[in-house]
């Protein structure tokens, strides 16, 4: 019975890690006296909405758009640095484009798509405004002005932008690029990492005092464990010893020699040097057979009573 439970749920585990994550569509806004304000009871928001105005300037609607928008955590991380981002950095549209926003959150916190900088006799405040708390969807629509100019589009819940959730969208050829953006333009304050160097310096200057004194343990360790042999401290002591008796024997005969080879050439020298080499060697020989003499009549000795 306990074998069949844990089976079960194991499976509900893995049914559940490996569901997609659901995302609520916000499909039935309500207006609340504005026709460019709308909300529902589940936190979603549309504001500026504009689906049938034209702009000042625009004859016709050039084009109708859509695009679909992701936001959350996951599209920051090809942008050192940030927390939040926009799968798209920049949008270019014709003007007097009629543009609807699908805007996909996909965090289970709130964010927002807010465009800037539109007229505000069309728009209030000058913005056009989509949130939602994800992961959830929302949808918008908004006719573009004339005119070549860029504006910017981010998440205004705090510090979201800070951290990476901007964009900018160009009507026409625009007029110039918006600073910051990730992965378009520059920061304007670049990112400044010398505290943290200074403290990995610390840290690495700190860790190579730590491997020193460890190596030096180690060592004092392994001298105790294996001490060098007597034998070899004593062979380099007589070593030192003959040395120093060789130096002796040395000085003393040099000024013997000195007086004896005086006037000599070299040729004469080295036959003496030669002379006495091989006297040397008859002396040795002789003594070789005297002992081998004295050895063999010990053999052939005859003992008392034979």
């Amino acid at each position: 019975m306990f074998r069949l439970f844990s089976m079960a749920a194991l499976w509900v585990f893995l049914v559940s890690s490996g569901k997609a994550v659901e995302i609520q569509e916000h499909n039935s806004l309500m207006s609340h006296g504005h026709e460019s304000h709308l909300m529902d009871m589940d936190g979603g928001m549309v504001m500026g909405q504009n689906t049938a105005t034209l702009p000042g300037g625009c004859d016709r609607i050039s084009e109708t758009k859509e695009i679909t928008v992701h936001a959350g955590h996951k599209y920051s991380e090809k942008f050192p640095g940030t927390m939040f981002a926009f799968d798209t950095q920049e949008f270019n549209f014709k003007p007097c484009t009629k543009l609807t926003v699908h805007f996909i959150n996909e965090d289970n916190i709130r964010h927002q798509w807010m465009m800037h900088g539109l007229p505000k006799y069309l728009y209030p405040q000058g913005m056009f405004h989509l949130e939602i708390t994800g992961p959830a969807k929302i949808s918008g629509t908004l006719i573009l002005p004339p005119g070549d100019k860029t504006y910017l589009v981010h998440c205004d819940i705090a510090q979201h932008m800070e951290k990476g959730m901007k964009a900018q969208l160009k009507v026409g050829k625009g007029d110039g690029d918006l600073p910051s953006i990730p992965g378009v333009t520059a920061n304007a304050i670049a990112d400044d990492y010398s505290s943290v160097k200074s403290v990995l310096a610390a840290n690495d200057a700190a860790a190579s005092v730590a491997q020193k004194v460890a190596a030096d343990k180690a060592a004092a360790a392994a001298k105790k464990l294996n001490p060098e042999p007597a034998a070899e401290s004593q062979g380099s002591n007589l070593l030192s010893g003959g040395t120093v008796i060789g130096l002796v024997i040395g000085l003393i005969l040099a000024p013997l020699l000195a007086r004896k080879f005086k006037g000599m050439s070299a040729s004469e020298i080295i036959a003496y040097i030669f002379e006495l080499l091989r006297a040397g060697l008859d002396f040795l020989m002789s003594l070789v057979k005297k002992l081998i003499k004295l050895i063999s009549a010990g053999k052939t000795k005859t003992l008392p009573g034979n």
